[in-house]
């Protein structure tokens, strides 16, 4: 799958990695909706970290269809929350 981090890049990723990948955003999700915006911080950069980790970098100049969007680093709560569908940020 290909996912691109907001401002940074996109990333190959396996499927394998999806179930690591929820827990986190399970993590984000709960902390959106509970307005902690100290564990929004912590989780989102875990979240983007392990992607970045576990993925592998594409080329700056691929352009390659993205399967999945996930926001930059700085992003805030509320913009964050503007992308989030019932499942979070990444379905499943």
């Amino acid at each position: 799958m290909i996912v691109r981090i907001m401002g940074e890049g996109q990333v190959k990723l396996a499927d394998s990695h999806f179930a690591e990948l929820n827990k986190l955003d399970d993590a984000l999700l709960e902390e959106i909706e509970g307005g902690d915006e100290e564990g929004f911080r912590r989780t989102l950069g875990d979240l983007l970290d392990a992607v970045r980790r576990l993925g592998e970098p594409l080329p700056d100049d691929a352009l390659e269809p993205s399967e999945l969007i996930l926001p930059a680093a700085d992003a805030s709560l509320d913009e964050v929350r503007s992308m989030l569908s019932d499942d979070g940020l990444i379905p499943g």
